[in-house]
């Protein structure tokens, strides 16, 4: 990346290959940072050495792939929110639409190997139930997203129960502020008419 990479606004997101790729990087993100960051502040000066250890990136790794479905549901249901003021049909439909965009997402990964087959497929049904519930209440404030599911990922972090202390509202208020940015982001970057254009057609 060259100096003046920093100062280019990033891409639009104009059809619903790079709403997909957005929401699989943002849910990615959502996912690794909140786990490695959370065992930094709880490992302390033994951070360096705890980042080395083969067993811990390997837990590590298992609470990286428990935690993308909950961070899909909270990326897919921020993008409907935000697609929502420009659609002009049924909800429903937009619902479904995000719905098949997002499992879609979560198809591009086979079951990591620290999992079976029925277990991954068990966490594609929690999320695709998740989706399709969106439109059963009103579109959330993004900081607010994060409600029904800051506790089960707090309870998959990779760090001793022993160790955690009381740190679940650390983690409530880290996926709302990251959920708040993400949510500027892709406000920022998206070209609505032309993805809602796309999402009706597929319909």
């Amino acid at each position: 990346m060259g100096f003046l990479d920093f100062f280019r606004r990033p891409p639009p997101v104009r059809d619903t290959a790079e709403l997909a790729e957005f929401i699989d990087r943002h849910a990615a993100f959502v996912a690794q940072k909140g786990i490695f960051e959370y065992a930094r502040a709880r490992a302390g000066h033994y951070a360096k050495v705890l980042m080395k250890e083969p067993e811990f990136l390997a837990a590590c790794d298992v609470a990286r792939w428990q935690t993308f479905p909950i961070a899909l549901a909270m990326v897919g249901e921020m993008t409907e929110g935000v697609l929502l003021p420009s659609w002009r049909g049924d909800r429903v439909d937009l619902t479904d639409a995000v719905r098949k965009l997002t499992l879609g997402v979560f198809d591009r990964y086979p079951a990591p190997q620290a999992f079976d087959a029925q277990t991954w497929a068990r966490l594609r049904v929690e999320l695709d139930r998740h989706l399709v519930q969106m439109s059963l209440h009103p579109p959330k404030w993004a900081k607010d997203i994060p409600e029904p599911f800051w506790q089960r990922y707090f309870d998959l972090m990779p760090i001793h129960e022993k160790m955690r202390t009381r740190d679940e509202m650390t983690t409530r208020a880290y996926l709302r502020v990251t959920l708040v940015n993400v949510h500027d982001e892709l406000t920022k970057r998206i070209e609505a008419p032309a993805l809602i254009q796309q999402l009706a057609a597929a319909k």
